[in-house]
């Protein structure tokens, strides 16, 4: 996962709500993943050990 990536996630939030969200990638850290959200429109912070599945759909060169 890289930095303008479009990925497709499976999410699982903090209550417990699993969610498919479609994101770009901001930054990555070793613990957090900051994204501009598609989905919700926003820019939000997903924990990856939350990530239950993903998928690039473009990958930036």
């Amino acid at each position: 996962m890289r930095k303008g990536d479009i990925i497709q996630l499976i999410y699982l939030d903090k209550k417990n709500n699993i969610s498919q969200r479609t994101i770009r990638v901001i930054a990555v850290s070793d613990s957090y993943i900051k994204a501009y959200c598609y989905t919700k429109k926003a820019q939000r912070i997903f924990k990856k050990e939350n990530i239950l599945g993903s998928k690039i759909i473009k990958r930036v060169v």
